[in-house]
């Protein structure tokens, strides 16, 4: 690919309160070995309380240009209302998200061009390599690098080409968006899948490829990984109501566990019949004590003690977090239409 032939491209950086990784983020965009005058870097805050502003603003004013770097401000606070005014913004052919978490590889950019250029894809995304910032972070990390932590999301532990159903952040033509719509900006969480079911829906491939490579930093602590994984639980419902065609047995997996615990710990109040409580539980126990040899054996063995405790804070917090928006949205089995803005004031 010869300079004249590299496409512009927009990096969207959707942030709120990142002021501990903004920096180091940032950094990593600005590092790419993609032309600099064939890129720019959209930040788009929600309203941040922690002086994300005020690191962003320093580094675009001792930042020469090019790469442009500009901040804008999302009013809404959350990752789809950001995507959705960086993608009105954007001068780019092509549009790639970049979480505030995460440090993208070098060559990053120029990968994701590659990869949507010659594959025919309508979005494409790499690993999602988690890293630890504390031994419980460590922890995480493995865990989510794990099947049995994680199921089916390929985008967390697979090392091979292949189409999947979602990636890790994304890569877009920008013409993609004028097809399929832009976010759903009902969704918290998830709203990534959403959009991915909604492309598929309409014919649409993704492109999940070991080149694209990037390093996200995990929750730090058992409650703000409980709370993270309970939104995802919560919000998929909503997701799952949209699109119900997309619909797999994998997505019941956790809140089925929760609602065989709950029913356990009711039969061992039955007479009779309390031996059987141990059953799921009991299972549940093998299970995560085999794939904590096995991720132990892999990862090291200093961390088993705590791989128990982070696989089951992923799958009880996921489920439960799912039974809570089935009740939430009980009524709203035939709600598909959600919040996806009108495309005007894209150039």
């Amino acid at each position: 690919m010869t300079c004249n032939e590299f496409p512009f491209v927009s990096v969207l950086i959707p942030i709120r309160n990142e002021a501990r990784y903004i920096e180091r983020c940032l950094q990593a965009v600005l590092a790419q070995d993609y032309p600099a005058d064939r890129l720019e870097i959209l930040v788009i805050d929600g309203r941040s309380t922690d002086g994300t502003r005020d690191r962003v603003q320093r580094i675009i004013d001792e930042h020469p240009a090019p790469p442009s770097i500009r901040l804008l401000d999302n009013p809404g606070g959350i990752v789809p209302t950001g995507l959705n005014i960086g993608i009105r913004e954007a001068r780019g052919e092509i549009i790639v998200r970049v979480d505030g978490h995460t440090r993208i590889a070098p060559d990053y950019v120029r990968e994701c061009v590659i990869a949507i250029l010659q594959s025919g894809a309508d979005n494409v995304g790499g690993r999602m390599d988690g890293h630890g910032t504390t031994f419980f972070g460590e922890v995480v990390a493995h865990v989510t690098s794990s099947p049995f932590g994680v199921g089916g999301a390929r985008f967390h532990y697979s090392n091979r080409e292949e189409w999947v159903d979602t990636v890790y952040m994304g890569c877009w033509r920008r013409d993609h968006f004028r097809a399929a719509g832009l976010f759903d900006e009902e969704l918290i969480r998830d709203q990534d899948d959403e959009f991915n079911y909604r492309t598929r829906a309409m014919g649409g491939k993704i492109l999940l490829s070991p080149r694209i490579r990037s390093e996200y930093t995990v929750r730090s602590s058992p409650g703000g990984l409980w709370r993270q994984y309970f939104q995802y639980g919560y919000w998929k419902v909503r997701v799952l109501q949209k699109h119900p065609r997309q619909m797999r047995l994998r997505q019941f997996v956790p809140p089925l566990f929760v609602l065989a615990l709950a029913g356990s710990g009711v039969m061992a109040f039955i007479p009779g019949v309390r031996w059987m409580a141990l059953i799921v539980p009991g299972g549940y126990l093998l299970a995560n004590l085999l794939a904590s040899v096995i991720t132990a054996s892999r990862r090291g063995w200093r961390y088993f003690p705590l791989l128990p405790l982070v696989f089951a804070i992923l799958h009880l917090s996921y489920g439960l977090g799912f039974l809570v928006g089935l009740i939430r949205f009980a009524r709203r089995w035939k709600d598909r239409r959600g919040r996806v803005p009108a495309l005007e004031g894209m150039p």
